[in-house]
């Protein structure tokens, strides 16, 4: 066996109940036998995370009526594994005070927070990372059930960040330093080091989290600087989908995606990988793989570098469809606008001052009108702020109007070979039009690997079949 090293996360429902926990240890068993070197990431069991936040912010309220039962159900949920998975009574005896003592911490906060009557972004990071911090102490005890020898190992010891709360920014080289000093010498003695996603801490030593789904990103921070030869990604789907199983029964695994193909999927809307994970394992040249804990043979989606793709993929020149709903269009019109400079950096100042993330921009060439998406629960503020900013210019009647549409969605075609194929546009909106879906707006991105438009809500479903169908007829 090469002395080689594997990163390996669960996600929440490859941890969320017993059959889930016992696939888990399973198969960090089986790649015992490739990988000499291996390192476990996990996420809270399914729904624990919500469970907590919804309780904290009930506190913040001065809510604490739920405490008891959202105690009980904390402490339901984690026993009922222990007692059915962990063999030895000593170490399974001491791994449940080791959750209970976290769900004291729990209950305690949320006092704190009641009396406060406001939950920090500080205290949430606090209350979040409970989640993590329970189900190591747990999957790490099932794998030493198993047979594989596992320490638990909290990732506030060597992830280091920012103190920007709720969406910390890793310390690369102070991770690098401290990740290496800590796992390094457990992988060498044969243990599998079984860490937490999603959580870090400043210099100080304060829990951070990394934003949610950041556990994706912990194993890519992980795997970079260890480095790994190779990271896993165990979820509850079969890899990358052409598009959403739920909206098209045939939707189909992709065995292999580009960086830049993954990258507009899981901003655009795929849940399967969270954003920032791409970058760290790019820079690093690592090698990463998305697969289904529940159907471990199965080989899932590996992520290959945009170099090694040239033109089309498997006689694909679109590869997915994906949609993401809830999104109002907000336009900024009016004669005035033309040619004076500015107009767009100050309405994307307004729309940073809500911090609204605006995940689509079109603007007419003759500069009458700037047109952008954002989330549906953001637009009443985003309008606020772009009439406070551009009062004047209403009130002159160089710009017209500020308005918003109802929900709309905006669907992205995705597919690395679009870039070397003439036409596709318009086939992408023939096949719209033979299917009658108005498009309201069109963005293309210069690394031509997607189109992105939008679409009325009630035109969702039938936008992202019309689609699905120039990939499954290739």
């Amino acid at each position: 066996m090469q002395n080689k090293t594997l990163v390996m996360k669960f996600g929440g429902t490859s941890v969320g109940s017993v059959a889930a926990l016992t696939k888990a240890a399973e198969i960090v068993k089986s790649a015992r036998a490739d990988f000499a070197r291996v390192v476990v990431i996990t996420s809270a069991m399914s729904g624990v995370t919500n469970l907590l936040l919804d309780c904290a912010a009930l506190a913040a309220q001065g809510k604490v009526d739920s405490l008891p039962n959202t105690e009980s159900r904390l402490k339901e949920k984690h026993f009922t594994a222990a007692d059915a998975l962990i063999k030895d009574e000593i170490l399974r005896n001491a791994v449940k005070q080791e959750i209970s003592d976290l769900i004291f911490s729990f209950v305690d906060l949320c006092k704190a927070i009641a009396i406060l009557g406001e939950a920090s972004p500080r205290a949430m990071d606090a209350v979040a990372s409970i989640g993590e911090r329970m189900s190591v102490r747990l999957l790490a005890a099932v794998i030493e059930s198993a047979g594989v020898k596992a320490q638990a190992i909290a990732s506030t010891e060597f992830v280091v960040t920012n103190a920007h709360y709720q969406n910390a920014h890793p310390d690369f080289k102070a991770t690098t330093e401290k990740t290496r000093a800590l796992l390094n010498p457990l992988m060498d003695a044969g243990i599998v080091p079984v860490t937490t996603g999603f959580i870090g801490a400043t210099p100080e030593g304060v829990i951070t989290t990394l934003g949610r789904g950041g556990s994706d990103y912990s194993a890519a921070i992980i795997g970079s600087v260890l480095p790994a030869d190779d990271v896993w990604i165990w979820t509850d789907v079969d890899g990358v989908m052409t598009t959403d199983p739920r909206i098209v029964k045939d939707a189909q695994t992709l065995p292999e995606i580009t960086y830049s193909e993954i990258a507009e999927l899981a901003y655009y809307g795929a849940k399967v990988l969270h954003p920032k994970t791409i970058r760290p394992v790019v820079d690093a040249g690592i090698g990463l793989r998305i697969c289904n804990t529940f159907n471990p043979s199965h080989p899932g989606t590996r992520l290959i570098a945009n170099a090694k793709i040239n033109g089309k993929v498997d006689g694909k020149v679109v590869k997915a469809v994906t949609a993401i709903r809830s999104q109002r269009l907000v336009t900024i019109e009016g004669r005035g606008m033309l040619g004076v400079p500015g107009v767009a950096a100050r309405a994307f100042g307004a729309v940073a001052s809500t911090k609204t993330s605006v995940p689509l921009i079109t603007q007419a060439s003759s500069e009458q009108s700037i047109c952008f998406a954002v989330p549906s629960e953001s637009a009443a503020s985003v309008i606020n702020a772009l009439q406070s900013v551009f009062a004047r210019e209403i009130e002159d009647e160089d710009i017209d109007r500020v308005w918003m549409t109802e929900d709309v969605s905006i669907v992205t075609v995705v597919g690395v070979g679009m870039r070397h194929t003439p036409g596709v546009s318009g086939k992408v909106f023939s096949q719209l039009g033979n299917n009658h879906v108005n498009v309201l707006a069109i963005a293309q991105g210069s690394s031509e690997v997607s189109i992105s438009f939008v679409v009325e809500a009630a035109d969702t479903e039938n936008a992202v079949k019309a689609l699905h169908e120039m990939i499954v007829n290739k």
